[in-house]
């Protein structure tokens, strides 16, 4: 969830530069929807169905039976969450994307704890906007 405060500080600045910011989940549109309004993001969460496009970009990664298990065990029911029963999750990435739709920057960490830094993201878009 931290992850989603640092992007919603960025939000403003960021469509003050005329980008959209949007980030994309496995969950059900639903979760996501829950997730806006409780947190009250101003940025949507897009819902990419059993990991697809997620797996098409090549950052998709199915949890081994041992770590199913501890999800299991904190009562993360990720199947009822996602709407499928892959057991799959996204690594943490971020892209810019130009207004050609042409993808400037890509950030990608198969370690889930690491995470893109929402300013350096802020910065790609200033200097390519620029």
């Amino acid at each position: 969830m931290a992850e989603l405060y640092a992007l919603q500080e960025i939000a403003d600045p960021l469509r003050e530069l005329g980008a959209t910011l949007v980030a994309l989940s496995p969950q059900k549109p639903e979760h996501g929807l829950s997730i806006i309004e409780k947190n009250k993001l101003t940025f949507d969460i897009l819902s990419d169905p059993a990991n697809a496009y997620a797996a098409k970009l090549g950052i998709r990664f199915e949890l081994p039976p041992e770590l199913r298990a501890i999800y299991q065990s904190f009562g993360i029911d990720l199947p009822a969450f996602n709407g499928d029963d892959s057991w799959t999750l996204p690594m943490p990435a971020r892209m810019v994307i130009d207004k050609h739709g042409i993808v400037r920057v890509t950030e990608v960490d198969p370690d889930y704890t690491v995470r893109p830094e929402p300013q350096k993201t802020l910065d790609d878009v200033r200097r390519i906007a620029g």
